[in-house]
């Protein structure tokens, strides 16, 4: 089935459309959601409560932009949520003249592989994680950021420096051994 019909069908409360859904998108928003958080078994919840959202609104889906977008996005947001209600996320940092244009010589990430890189990242703390995620990979400005976390964009930006150089330093390491 392609998407369109998916989308139709599953609003119709269709299940093995809604069961085609899960299979063409669970493994990829898995990953997506495991960027966030880091146990699997919440991780699991996670999507399972995700799909939940998405077969609840499925019948809002315009048609306009990509099906699989709009699941991430879904995704992204239940397991920010999630999150916030465990409040491991950015804490009460509020660094407002901070620059977030801090060098970052890209040379190495030439030889490394995504499993690397997404480990780099996955060691990051959490509020570093969550913007980087959210900036770098999702695409997401500083101020959705900082509208969707409830922090200042400078906040987002911090963090996202930070990460950064977190990053840096950790492939620093690695080109040193």
């Amino acid at each position: 089935m392609d998407d369109g019909t998916l989308v139709v069908e599953c609003a119709r409360g269709n299940a093995k459309a809604q069961r085609a859904l899960f299979d063409k998108f669970a493994p990829k928003m898995l990953a997506v959601i495991v960027r966030y958080v880091r146990n699997t078994d919440e991780a699991e919840d996670v999507l399972q409560d995700g799909f939940v959202k998405i077969f609840q609104k499925i019948g809002e889906f315009k048609m306009e932009g990509s099906l699989e977008g709009w699941i991430r996005r879904i995704m992204v947001n239940t397991a920010l949520d999630v999150l916030r209600k465990n409040k491991k996320l950015l804490g009460d940092i509020q660094i407002e003249d901070v620059s977030y244009k801090v060098s970052f010589e890209d040379h190495g990430f030439d030889e490394m592989n995504v499993a690397q890189l997404l480990k780099m990242i996955d060691n990051l703390p959490d509020g570093y994680r969550v913007v980087f995620n959210m900036f770098a990979i999702e695409g997401y400005s500083h101020k959705e950021i900082a509208d969707t976390l409830g922090v200042t964009e400078n906040t987002s930006k911090s963090q996202y420096s930070r990460a950064r150089a977190f990053l840096r330093n950790l492939l620093e390491k690695i080109e040193s051994d």
